[in-house]
């Protein structure tokens, strides 16, 4: 995965111990030789394929903060060019550079940060298939009398600005939908860290034959059990497109 960049203000505290190696298999849906492991691979199938997915070319969401707080996200699925407009503001990534445009001097925020955080956030589990990802088993994750199975995701080296960044997708033991992810966020150095945020993943919208966020909770953690929630953001008119948007969209 590459430009993996995460939100400090959501970072949560907790350990997690995972060692052991997962065992993989191929999906047959899959379009390349990319290994899975089987329970990933079932994930996948639960949000509609892999497959399904690498048909879409353009995604497209209002990612809603507060009442009076939208924007809307459009991402190039194959190229990951990104366009964000922010109320009069507009900043995206053209794959080559990030830029900004913001004529009311508005926006108070990093571009080359935040252009395509929420993104990768509310693409999973289907950003976590891709290239350069290491796959291995996780111990399950409990939530008061709930236990998820876990997967433990990292990056081979020199994969995206982070590589030492850690993922942790726990999905339905009976559903195989995603249901929280744990991650870590390094920003880029040299040492692993052990403290992990949660994300909840209790609401899912059908957009297109495809099972994609409705709202993610960040919560927090004490003494290494997930708690209460401290941030919710909401996901609105999303769309799935099988075609891509027209030269200099992603454009400054």
């Amino acid at each position: 995965m590459k430009k993996i960049i995460l939100l400090a203000l959501f970072i949560g505290i907790v350990s997690c111990n995972s060692k052991t190696k997962k065992t993989a298999a191929v999906p047959e849906e899959t379009e390349t030789a990319t290994v899975y492991p089987d329970n990933f691979a079932q994930v996948l199938d639960a949000h509609g394929s892999l497959k399904n997915w690498n048909s879409f070319q353009t995604l497209s969401y209002t990612l809603v903060k507060g009442e009076d707080q939208k924007e809307t996200h459009t991402i190039d699925l194959h190229t990951r060019k990104d366009r964000l407009e922010i109320g009069t503001a507009t900043l995206g990534y053209d794959g080559q550079e990030v830029w900004l445009s913001d004529p009311d001097s508005t926006y108070t925020g990093n571009p080359e940060f935040y252009h395509n955080l929420m993104f990768y956030f509310y693409a999973m589990p289907f950003v976590l298939a891709d290239p350069g990802i290491i796959y291995e088993e996780t111990e399950a994750l409990q939530v008061a009398d709930t236990s998820y199975p876990g997967i433990k995701i990292s990056f081979e080296a020199n994969i995206g600005s982070s590589a030492n960044d850690e993922y942790y997708l726990y999905y339905d033991s009976k559903t195989y939908q995603m249901r929280w992810l744990g991650y870590t966020a390094t920003f880029g150095a040299a040492k692993k860290s052990d403290r992990i945020s949660y994300i909840s993943y209790a609401a899912w919208t059908p957009v297109n034959g495809m099972l994609l966020p409705k709202s993610i909770s960040w919560y927090a953690t004490e003494n290494g059990a997930v708690t209460q929630p401290r941030n919710t953001v909401l996901f609105e008119h999303a769309t799935l497109s099988k075609d891509a948007k027209p030269d200099g969209f992603y454009a400054k």
